[in-house]
């Protein structure tokens, strides 16, 4: 196995990694957050998967993989 060597190629691997388990890949969702007016930004990955935690929607598959675009700041949120 050849290593990665773009962050791209990394970021790559991992979803395929995930994918080759049975995990469906996942878009990554926008930064701010569109149907949401509780969040400014989305500061985690698990933003995009809040109405699947509260049983507000319901998937096809039970596993995801995704490479969450976020926001990070400094201190305490």
């Amino acid at each position: 196995m050849t290593r990665p060597s773009s962050l791209n190629q990394i970021r790559s691997s991992f979803l395929d990694y995930f994918a080759a388990d049975g995990h469906e890949k996942v878009q990554s969702a926008p930064l701010v957050p569109q149907n949401d007016p509780t969040l400014l930004f989305v500061n985690a990955g698990m933003v995009p998967f809040k109405n699947v935690f509260t049983g507000q929607e319901t998937r096809a598959s039970k596993r995801a993989t995704s490479a969450q675009k976020c926001v990070r700041a400094g201190g305490k949120h």
